[in-house]
């Protein structure tokens, strides 16, 4: 029986002629994570339900010649302050991405994955018994993806994660300014000898990592008396305006700018991102944040991360596939930034 081709059928197998083109062989179709040669384009192959499972079924490898974007896992979870679990974030989101690996990021025109080469690098190794070395572990880590040139797409993890990603980042690309999708601004003001999930841009601020006054912090709905200079669009605010007068703000103050993104799961309200370990009620639909998220095509950023999934808190994978489908659409955003050319 031949298989559907439609593009909803892409998502249950595809042909041994699609085998063979990613391939290079003519068995069966499967496991494209290891077996794929093309690095280009949606892999209709494997069934959603099996193989293995990189992110979106790209080519596992560490072999950085000729590629434009590594996503890679930090999993890492111990500055968390209420429910862990977040070191398992990365696999769940590589996970439910399986189901995202045939098909386009909706509503995007183009296929992320038919422009640049993607490859998942796997996970960052640390010593989870020597805390004190992991912050040095993470940014070398990423020093070698983004020293190589390279796009970096981080799967979490805490949201401490992004204080060693901006410091590699920063060395690549100098300071830069931060897009922050959350529920708390993480700026909580510290001694400076704490690992934290809640002071990690105080400290990027402090320390000159990223400037606050072309950043912004996006969804917010806890208290902190102090901005420390960063634009704040709380939740209220994103909710009532909706996405097209958010997407604006955002553009306005970050402008030309070189940027990171940076999505704490949280963001999103816990009706539609249970799984996580510091959940606030009021929060963004996935459709608003995706919706704001598509409005910021073009704009001039440089590394993202994703970060608060801890998948033991969650229902039907719901969390999961948000931030698969984030991820995705981090794809999109990188596809569209302007070449420098």
């Amino acid at each position: 029986m031949p298989r559907c081709r439609t593009e909803r059928g892409r998502l249950y197998g595809g042909s041994r002629d699609d085998a063979k083109r990613q391939t290079g062989t003519t068995d069966t179709p499967g496991d494209a994570a290891f077996r794929r040669t093309d690095l280009y384009g949606s892999n209709p192959v494997d069934p959603t339900y099996s193989g293995a499972l990189s992110f979106l079924r790209r080519k596992y490898s560490r072999d950085l010649e000729g590629v434009d974007v590594a996503v890679t896992g930090i999993p890492y979870d111990l500055t968390t302050t209420n429910r862990a679990g977040t070191r398992f974030g990365p696999a769940a989101i590589r996970h439910a991405s399986a189901q995202l690996a045939g098909q386009r990021s909706y509503p995007w025109a183009d296929d992320p994955l038919d422009k640049p080469t993607v490859i998942d690098y796997g996970d960052c190794a640390f010593d989870f018994g020597v805390p004190q070395g992991v912050r040095d572990e993470i940014t070398e880590h990423a020093r070698q993806i983004v020293g190589a040139g390279v796009k970096m797409i981080s799967l979490g993890g805490d949201h401490f994660i992004t204080n060693p990603l901006l410091h590699a980042h920063v060395g690549a690309y100098g300071p830069l300014s931060l897009v922050h999708f959350d529920a708390h601004s993480d700026t909580w003001r510290d001694d400076g000898k704490r690992i934290d999930h809640g002071t990690m841009f105080f400290h990027a601020a402090e320390e000159g990592l990223v400037d606050p006054a072309p950043s912004v912090h996006v969804g917010i709905r806890t208290h902190n008396d102090e901005t420390h200079g960063f634009t704040i669009l709380d939740a209220p605010l994103v909710i009532e305006q909706g996405a097209a007068k958010t997407v604006a703000g955002i553009r306005r103050i970050v402008g030309e700018n070189r940027a990171y993104l940076t999505f704490d799961i949280d963001c999103l309200d816990p009706s539609y991102a249970p799984g996580t370990g510091t959940p606030v009620v009021g929060g963004l639909s996935s459709a608003l944040a995706l919706q704001i998220l598509y409005g910021l095509a073009g704009m001039n950023f440089v590394g993202m991360d994703i970060a608060e999934l801890a998948p033991a808190y969650d229902v039907g994978d719901v969390t999961a596939l948000a931030g698969a489908t984030i991820a995705h659409n981090f794809l999109s955003l990188l596809a569209a930034v302007p070449s420098a050319d």
